[in-house]
């Protein structure tokens, strides 16, 4: 559970702020080569350098609800299956038959403890075992022991299941982690529900995920969605290494200001995003209702795919309950989709036009400054110092 006393210095900090007009800030500002969005090589190196070989979070546990569970999707080129086995244990393979390569799933969700290749009938269990191969006597002796799906280093905590998409990578996550771990923890993600899930295409992935990493743009873009109950240019944040803490108030945290600490509830009033470095948003998770995003680099440096999961709590099980978990989910698609990615492709299509070298990052974008700083060290850019707040 989100500690109380916890929750409440963070909102002090943030009523501080929307009170003076003011909020958490880096040192300077920061200019930012478009070379860095543009750059097919640099692009390649991101996701060969970076997501190939840290732990992602590509999927939640609640997406594995029970035995037999199972999902299988593309991750950067990838074919990746997640099974949920009999014993409970989730585990991750690539998709792809031992016999001539074809995938042994087509991508989606559902129930099955076997999984039949379709070219070949060959066979592969819940642990990724060879457990038949199709007209045998004809085929000739093999050794199902070397024959088994091939598995990616995999592990379930904190409510998602960590894969690397590298066989054979050490996947050390609690060094990944660190602190960042009990945050995550109490968040409880392990106890929500997915209610909705699909997938949007983008822009380039840093296009697209600089939106969530600043509130600058609330007021402008975001009128008619966000805007109005959300504060706009203000937000406090916190770094775990690469990972962030993210507080949004909303408008309405005000109404906190003339009440003793010890009764403050500030879930209402505080909107947080949790994010996962390189590429997660945990949107919305202090209340009923959340959204989790993550995103993808796509087949080239332009483009990216975002597979957007909204999750409550509990389940809807009145009307009332249906009705606005409804309402909440359309309202995040229509301001993700509609505004901040639409916004994005015109970002992108204009990048090449010369009529910006560098952009800018503020001070007030500071979780946009720290995200940068790390993807340049983790790519071991020389040429970019990493700065302060690190």
């Amino acid at each position: 559970m989100i500690d109380h006393a916890q929750a409440v210095a963070l909102a002090r900090r943030a009523l501080a702020h929307l009170e003076a007009g003011t909020t958490d800030q880096a040192d300077d500002v920061m200019p930012v080569p478009v070379a860095e969005y543009l750059d097919p090589e640099r692009w390649r190196r991101e996701v060969d350098t970076v997501f190939r070989r840290v732990p992602l979070a590509l999927a939640l546990s609640a997406e594995l609800p029970a035995a037999g569970a199972y999902k299988a999707f593309d991750a950067l080129g990838t074919p990746v299956l997640l099974t949920r086995g009999r014993d409970g244990a989730v585990r991750a393979f690539l998709n792809v038959c031992r016999h001539r390569g074809a995938q042994v799933c087509p991508a989606g969700t559902g129930t099955r403890h076997r999984f039949r290749c379709p070219y070949h009938a060959w066979v592969y269990d819940d642990t990724g075992a060879l457990v038949a191969v199709h007209k045998p006597g004809t085929f000739g002796e093999v050794d199902p022991d070397g024959l088994g799906l091939r598995p990616l280093p995999a592990a379930e905590a904190h409510g998602f299941v960590w894969v690397c998409l590298t066989p054979g990578q050490p996947l050390d996550l609690d060094g990944w982690l660190g602190d960042y771990a009990d945050e995550l923890e109490r968040l409880e993600l392990d106890k929500w529900h997915v209610y909705e899930q699909r997938e949007l295409d983008g822009p380039g992935w840093k296009v697209a995920y600089d939106g969530y990493l600043e509130s600058y743009h609330i007021q402008a873009l975001h009128r008619t969605t966000f805007a109005p109950t959300s504060t706009s240019n203000l937000m406090v944040v916190d770094a775990f290494g690469p990972h962030q803490r993210i507080l949004y108030p909303a408008k309405s945290l005000r109404t906190l200001r003339d009440l003793p600490e010890r009764d403050w509830d500030p879930g209402p009033h505080c909107g947080t995003v949790y994010t996962v470095f390189p590429n997660v948003s945990i949107a919305g998770t202090w209340e009923g209702h959340g959204v989790v995003s993550r995103i993808m680099p796509g087949p080239g440096h332009d483009r990216s795919r975002t597979e957007q999961t909204v999750i409550t709590r509990s389940v809807p099980m009145t009307e009332t309950d249906r009705r606005y978990t409804a309402q909440f989910s359309a309202l995040v698609l229509r301001g993700v989709e509609e505004e901040d990615y639409r916004t994005g492709f015109d970002v992108q299509s204009a990048l090449s036009s010369g009529a910006n070298t560098h952009f800018l990052f503020g001070r007030n974008e500071v979780a946009l400054q720290h995200q940068r700083r790390w993807l340049r060290r983790m790519l071991g850019d020389a040429n970019w110092p990493v700065g302060k707040g690190i």
